[in-house]
């Protein structure tokens, strides 16, 4: 079996930024003027930027398209729709990280010989995306999509690196766009302030076993776990047509994102803390062994707490560090940009865990040593 690097990073953050505060006048402007049309008593409860940091640990985030969503009469990004023969929003979204990474590997994209788009929110089954952007940067070979929820990055570096370890690739990205603005319901108090964008790729590939590459990191190991839950669930379908009597509309209320978060928080929190310890312990590690943890970006207190329940003690940002206030949850793209934003401080020997979790439930992990 063939030993596997990292040997680029990509980030493709949008410029735009919308903060708490700006999220929350909206959201209750729309309120009061939904509330003055309920004649049963069911009034709905308003937002605060207070409660939104509180629960999450957000102050703001970044959107790849800001136009429509303070928008109290749309509150939806305003994404004109592109011909067939134009390339997509998300893979022009995803190529750009792609790029990125392959810059900071100093490779061709004609040396990469698969693409995996992985993510949790892709703009639509065929062709697939993943092939969008391999024909869009230039590279060759195969490309499919994966999505696990957010654990679909974790997913696509486990299945990028058996492959190439196995030899039926030598080089592959990983790329993850998350355009999730456009899929989020910004009239929903429990998750309209949740998500930004963000897109990410991965350059992983084989190496010989004398190879050494200072300052890239070699993948020890790669896991996923699933178990079924509908806590955190989308019903946006073609389906959705099928099921209504005026077929010329397609409902989305009610078939966008939704979340039981008190069910999320407990049942992910516990089953995170296992596969962490359980997936450590079978290359003979603790967590007090591993430098840095990159964990699923979802909730401050979320991370907080699988890592106290990991090592039994309070721990600080310098080992876990955190994006949320800056980056919101970007879904899968969101461990890889705290893996970006923090790894240049790391020496050789030392070892950090990506982790992510999300819906299904699933969780992945990717076991990193730097070279």
């Amino acid at each position: 079996m063939k030993r596997v690097i990292i040997s680029g990073i990509g980030l493709n953050v949008p410029d735009a930024v919308i903060s708490n505060e700006e999220l929350v006048d909206c959201f209750n402007s729309w309120v009061e003027r939904e509330n003055r049309t309920r004649d049963d008593g069911e009034q709905l409860q308003k937002s605060s930027a207070d409660f939104i940091y509180h629960a999450s640990g957000i102050k703001r985030r970044h959107v790849h398209t800001p136009e429509g969503i303070l928008d109290i009469d749309r509150m939806t990004p305003r994404i004109p729709a592109r011909g067939d023969d134009e390339l997509s929003v998300t893979a022009e979204f995803g190529a750009k990280a792609a790029r990125n990474a392959l810059v900071d590997a100093g490779m061709d994209a004609a040396d990469v010989d698969l693409v995996i788009c992985a993510g949790s929110h892709l703009q639509r089954m065929y062709p697939s995306i993943g092939i969008e952007i391999q024909n869009a940067i230039g590279a060759r070979g195969a490309a499919f999509d994966i999505s696990l929820g957010c654990s679909s990055a974790a997913s696509g570096i486990h299945v990028a690196v058996n492959l190439l370890r196995t030899g039926a690739h030598r080089r592959a990205l990983v790329v993850t766009p998350e355009l999730i603005t456009a899929h989020l319901n910004f009239r929903d108090r429990q998750t309209h302030f949740i998500f930004g964008d963000a897109a990410t790729a991965l350059l992983i590939e084989s190496v010989d076993d004398g190879a050494q590459e200072p300052g890239r990191f070699e993948v020890v190991d790669t896991s996923n776990w699933t178990q079924f839950s509908n806590n955190i669930r989308s019903n946006f379908s073609y389906l959705n047509r099928a099921a209504q009597e005026d077929v010329s509309v397609i409902a989305a209320e009610g078939n966008l994102i939704k979340q039981q978060g008190n069910k999320v928080f407990k049942d992910v929190t516990v089953a995170s803390h296992r596969f962490i310890v359980d997936f450590l312990a079978r290359h003979g590690r603790t967590p007090e062994t591993v430098r840095r943890f990159w964990l699923h970006q979802a909730n401050a207190r979320m991370n907080q707490m699988i890592l106290k329940l990991a090592f039994g003690r309070e721990i600080g940002p310098d080992i876990a560090p955190t994006i949320l206030e800056e980056f919101g949850n970007t879904a899968a793209a969101g461990a890889v940009v705290a893996l970006a934003m923090n790894h240049k401080d790391m020496v050789a020997g030392e070892y950090g865990l990506l982790c992510t979790y999300g819906a299904g439930y699933s969780i992945g992990g990717a076991l990193l040593r730097m070279m």
